[in-house]
């Protein structure tokens, strides 16, 4: 078939449609996480369903707990393993930093746990991980407020299985994801935060919405688009340049869905002329004029 030659509205229509779905392609692989072999390592989301709350874990004295029994308030809960070489340390300490400027009082407004993927792990590996992480917080911080748990493959398995936590073994490491899950005092599960830094004001609305057990993409969202973190005085700071590339980029589209269908509607006029100058009964009227 005889391809057709696209005029200069409909090219450059193609064209950034090609770079919008490049653009999507690109950040698709970035959110993705596929490790070797196709295994598929990342985050299912599973709003609006119930965290495994009845699986035996150990805390970090060794005392035997279930989910249940900590997840009283609006709960972060992590999945990370305790020896990591990498990214649990980013993102234990990047809790740790959003937690020394929350607006929020831990072990009354919220608690945090962190289970270990790891079977392997002990208590002791717990209790190493909690002291590091709290001694990160740069404020007074309950100790009661954060519970550190590890336990058996099966209990583990259980947990990442209902918040859709995708992990893969590699020999003594652990590829997996990074994120919190923004839990309810029941246990609901209302929100995924991926990345390892987060804003205190997006927790906090989080934590918020937690405790309404209100499940769904908020402001907070806005808030992550629209705003970062100032490193030293830990105040929001409007990301002008984010902002204006974004309306930007909107109205840019907006033009070009115009110059689409204009061009659509003056090909449809013209097509409706030239089917009525060769219709029969118009080259009649035309000639008894």
């Amino acid at each position: 078939m005889p391809g057709r030659v696209l005029h200069g509205q409909e090219r450059r229509a193609l064209i950034l449609a090609g770079a919008g779905l490049c653009l999507s392609a690109v950040l698709t692989f970035g959110q993705s996480n596929t490790a070797a072999g196709n295994t598929t390592i990342g985050i299912t989301e599973h709003l609006g369903g119930t965290v495994a709350l009845d699986a035996p874990f150990l805390r970090e004295d060794g005392a035997t707990t279930t989910l249940r029994q900590l997840v009283t308030t609006p709960t972060i809960l992590a999945l990370v393993y305790y020896n990591c070489p990498n990214v649990c340390d980013y993102l234990l300490t990047g809790i740790s930093g959003s937690l020394t400027s929350l607006d929020a009082e831990p072990g009354r407004d919220y608690n945090l746990v962190s289970v270990s993927i790891d079977e392997h792990e002990s208590p002791v590996d717990a209790r190493r991980a909690k002291r590091i992480a709290i001694e990160t917080v740069e404020r007074p911080f309950p100790s009661d407020a954060w519970h550190f748990l590890t336990g058996s493959l099966a209990s583990i398995h259980a947990v990442a299985d209902s918040v859709g936590f995708h992990y893969v073994r590699r020999g003594n490491y652990l590829d997996h994801p990074v994120g919190i899950v923004i839990l309810s005092p029941q246990g609901k599960i209302v929100r995924y935060m991926n990345g390892a830094e987060f804003l205190p004001a997006d927790l906090k609305l989080s934590l918020l919405e937690a405790s309404r057990g209100k499940v769904g993409p908020t402001i907070a969202h806005f808030i992550r688009i629209c705003f970062s973190q100032d490193p030293t005085s830990h105040a929001l700071v409007f990301n002008t340049l984010r902002v204006v590339a974004s309306v930007t980029l909107s109205v840019a589209a907006l033009f070009v869905l115009y110059l689409v269908l204009a061009t659509r509607r003056r090909k449809a006029q013209r097509s409706a002329l030239s089917e009525g100058r060769s219709a029969p009964g118009a080259h009649r009227t035309l000639a008894g004029k």
